[in-house]
């Protein structure tokens, strides 16, 4: 049995996922009669009609979440765990003015840059980069301190190499 032929995309549209196509006659060309959410609402059931045979058929549809495995200094793999880098965040805004929505936002953006990288495995060193980098923006004495434990400072010379190194990126980022 051959391979089925490609079809072009939609006019307008890039095509984002194949076309689903009739299990019977194997066309492409269908409607959706009825969606529903699955019984533990993580999917969404399609009744598609052929437009070609007539039959009727269901998909099922499901988010798949693309969640790297975290490769930490050691070389040990681990689940990425959103919760430590909220801990984290936490931690390092203790008795800042850094509202809850603040650090949410903020490890909303490190998980998406980790998810949209399409990595299997992601560093720890990029994680810990990306968090400071966020934190710098959002308080720069919380990122002192979240850089502190995460670059292992030993002294005040770490903390003063810390932040003149954000003082450059800040002369640098204005517009002149």
């Amino acid at each position: 049995m051959s391979p089925l032929p490609a079809l072009p995309p939609p006019l307008g549209r890039p095509r984002l996922a194949a076309p689903v196509r009739c299990p019977f006659c194997l066309d492409a060309a269908n409607r959706v009669i009825d969606s529903r959410l699955g019984r533990e609402g993580n999917e969404i059931r399609r009744r598609r009609e052929c437009l070609e045979c007539g039959r009727r058929f269901t998909t099922r549809e499901r988010v798949e979440d693309v969640v790297p495995k975290v490769v930490k200094r050691d070389e040990r793999r681990e689940e990425f765990r959103r919760d430590k880098l909220i801990a984290a965040v936490q931690k390092a805004c203790e008795k800042r003015p850094v509202s809850v929505d603040d650090v949410d936002r903020l490890v909303d953006r490190v998980e998406r840059f980790i998810q949209e990288l399409g990595e299997k495995e992601v560093t720890s060193q990029l994680i810990g980069e990306r968090m400071m980098d966020e934190l710098v923006a959002l308080d720069p004495l919380a990122a002192a301190r979240f850089a502190s434990v995460f670059l292992n400072f030993q002294g005040a010379k770490d903390y003063e190499a810390f932040f003149a190194s954000v003082e450059a990126r800040g002369r640098s980022s204005r517009p002149r």
